[in-house]
């Protein structure tokens, strides 16, 4: 028995480090915007990559809005990453270019930011731009809104002039906004948890919300950063 448990822990361990064997399969570069999940209607696709050519021909800082149709079993946070790397966004010397990378069927959304923009895109503005300006339009299933959206709010920061971008920077880094967050946080947990306690109690043997909501109150607990889940 022993001998079978070792195989199959084993086993297990090939299986999850597959992935890390092998890069994901991209879609191709084929310009300022990539709606490989085909959410995007081609008006504002086209829209999307005027204002990127606009600003990128202002800034010369490279913004690229991609949709994929899969994170291909990766976290969004290894699958950007790669992404970034691989397409090679921003000036090589100055890596100032950044990713919206969108995941609709995965429910994931993401700012890949390179080096050279970080001082003025960090992650706890990056979080509120997900928050904020994409994610309420998601929950209403308004995809490409949401990507409208969350474009337009990366163009305006990415177009300030260095001190008023400063002091965005500074005010999504304020410590009441962390507390406000960590409170609604904490107030949805205690709901969900006492959904779980009535739920469990009066389920019926086929299982449903009950069976569900401890993956939804991980799920909440693991969304943070600039890769919050929609």
């Amino acid at each position: 028995v022993s001998r079978v448990r070792m195989l199959l822990l084993m086993l297990a361990a090939v299986l999850f480090a597959l992935p890390a064997l092998a890069d994901p399969k991209f879609p191709p570069l084929s310009g300022r915007v990539v709606d490989d999940a085909q959410v995007l209607s081609p008006d504002v696709e086209r829209d999307l990559s005027d204002k990127l050519e606009a600003l990128e021909a202002r800034t010369g800082h490279q913004l690229v809005v991609a949709t994929v149709g899969s994170l291909q079993g990766y976290p969004i946070e290894d699958y950007g990453y790669k992404l970034g790397r691989t397409w090679g966004i921003g000036d090589k010397d100055k890596e100032d270019g950044a990713i919206l990378l969108v995941a609709p069927n995965d429910r994931q959304v993401r700012i890949e930011v390179g080096y050279g923009l970080e001082p003025v895109l960090t992650d706890a503005l990056s979080s509120v731009i997900i928050q904020s300006a994409i994610l309420p339009k998601f929950r209403n299933g308004d995809i490409s809104g949401g990507v409208v959206a969350g474009t337009d709010a990366l163009v305006e920061q990415l177009g300030l002039p260095p001190e008023e971008a400063q002091a965005r920077v500074a005010d999504a880094a304020r410590p009441e906004r962390h507390e406000a967050r960590g409170s609604a946080i904490v107030g949805l947990l205690i709901f969900l948890f006492v959904i779980f306690v009535f739920s469990s109690l009066f389920r019926s043997r086929r299982g449903g919300l009950g069976s569900a909501l401890p993956w939804i109150i991980l799920n909440v607990l693991t969304s943070s950063g600039r890769g919050g889940g929609g």
